[in-house]
C-alpha cells in the first residue's frame, strides 16, 4: 500500500491495482482520504464511460470528492 498527497480527486488508470490511499484538501480546506483501488473498483463502469477517462486515462475533481464517491472516505 501506498500514499499519494495531492491537490485535486483523481482516479488514473495508471494507479489501477497499487492500493494507493490518496489524501487531498477540499475547497473547504478538509483532508479528505480515500482508498483509489475501492472506489475505482466501485465505480469501474461509470469512469469508463466518462470522455475524460477514456482520452485522458483520468478523472479529476478539484473542488470535492464526487458525491457518489463521498461514502468511501477514509476517516483519520
Amino acid at each position: 500500500m501506498s500514499n499519494l498527497t495531492t491537490n485535486r480527486f483523481v482516479i488514473r488508470k495508471s494507479l489501477i491495482g497499487k492500493n494507493t490511499i490518496i489524501t487531498f484538501k477540499n475547497n473547504k480546506n478538509v483532508e479528505v482520504s480515500y482508498n483509489h483501488d475501492e472506489v475505482y473498483d466501485k465505480y469501474k463502469d461509470r469512469f469508463e464511460s466518462m470522455n475524460c477517462f477514456q482520452k485522458y486515462k483520468s478523472y479529476t475533481n478539484s473542488n470535492n470528492i464526487p458525491a457518489f464517491a463521498r461514502e468511501l472516505t477514509i476517516q483519520s
